[in-house]
């Protein structure tokens, strides 16, 4: 009775041991297939990359920064140069939008350019006119026009004529094309003038601090000079010619007037302009936007506060 126990118990141990290894060898050979099938799966993803690979073209080889530059004074497009100049503070996201754009614009119509940003850094209050004045005496020779742009004004329509204004001064946002500025002697937005002319005006009225009036004090300059003025003719867009940028929800534009600034508005600058300019370089910095380059001047500008106390709010 003692063997047969064993002998079973024996036997019985066996089983055990042959059903072990036999599911060992089953685990094997389950890993050993599974191996050996991603392996033939990776190998046909790999030969696919590749036949895919040999398909397409090679990627176009990146666009140098400077060609875009270089078309903007191009000789072969005339004799005239135009300085574009962009009074200028702290409106960096139209600007980043305004650089690209015009440079874009202007290349397409063969317009020699450059685009000098005139950015105010002192702590008077705003004065376009000045800032116009600085850019028309930092443009340099090599510019013989030059165009007072604001920069949140965009021209939409290709027909707009940005060339050499021989004849007179030449206003391209008009009042009947302007989205917002519509009455008869408005010259602001963008207005081309030759050097020599904006000359014959002694440039434009430094007294105005803050926002508005200096173009239409610059309107009588223009009578005064005898300067004829030129609008655009055939252009079918209206007041949809130009996209306008500037937010005044949130951005809003310092109109405020101080103390006899009020009635000092209206009154004609006799002497004031270009002769009576007082103002300091900061810097000078060369930028590329999108791929188009402009020249900031960091400019401070000075203020006689007994000639125009109402440089300083409060």
């Amino acid at each position: 009775f003692k063997y047969t126990l064993n002998s079973k118990f024996l036997s019985g141990k066996c089983t055990i041991y042959k059903l072990f290894g036999l599911c060992m060898v089953l685990l094997l050979v389950s890993l050993l297939w599974l191996q050996l099938s991603c392996s033939g799966d990776m190998s046909a993803t790999l030969h696919e990359d590749r036949r895919l690979q040999q398909k397409q073209p090679p990627p176009p080889p990146p666009c140098p920064a400077d060609t875009q530059a270089s078309a903007a004074d191009d000789p072969s497009w005339g004799p005239h140069k135009l300085a574009l100049i962009i009074p200028f503070r702290e409106r960096f996201e139209e600007l980043l939008v305004f650089v690209p754009f015009m440079h874009t614009f202007l290349n397409k119509k063969k317009i020699r350019h450059k685009i000098i940003v005139i950015n105010q850094v002192d702590h008077y209050r705003f004065n376009r006119a000045s800032l116009i004045n600085v850019g028309h005496l930092e443009s340099g020779n090599d510019t013989d026009y030059l165009a007072m742009h604001d920069v949140d004004l965009l021209p939409l329509n290709d027909a707009l004529d940005y060339g050499f204004p021989e004849g007179g001064p030449f206003h391209v946002a008009s009042p009947e094309l302007h989205p917002l500025y519509h009455y008869k002697t408005y010259v602001g937005g963008i207005l081309l003038l030759t050097k020599k002319h904006y000359n014959m005006c002694n440039g434009m009225s430094n007294r105005f601090w803050g926002w508005g009036r200096e173009d239409d004090e610059f309107y009588r300059r223009l009578r005064k000079a005898e300067l004829q003025l030129f609008r655009p003719s055939g252009i079918t867009t209206g007041y949809k010619t130009f996209m306008h940028i500037h937010d005044p929800a949130w951005r809003k534009r310092d109109q405020k007037r101080v103390a006899s600034q009020k009635q000092e508005q209206f009154k004609v600058d006799p002497d004031g302009g270009l002769t009576n300019l007082r103002y300091q370089v900061e810097s000078r910095q060369e930028l590329t936007i999108s791929g188009a380059p402009c020249t900031v001047i960091n400019t401070k500008l000075e203020c006689d506060q007994n000639e125009t106390p109402w440089c300083l709010l409060g």
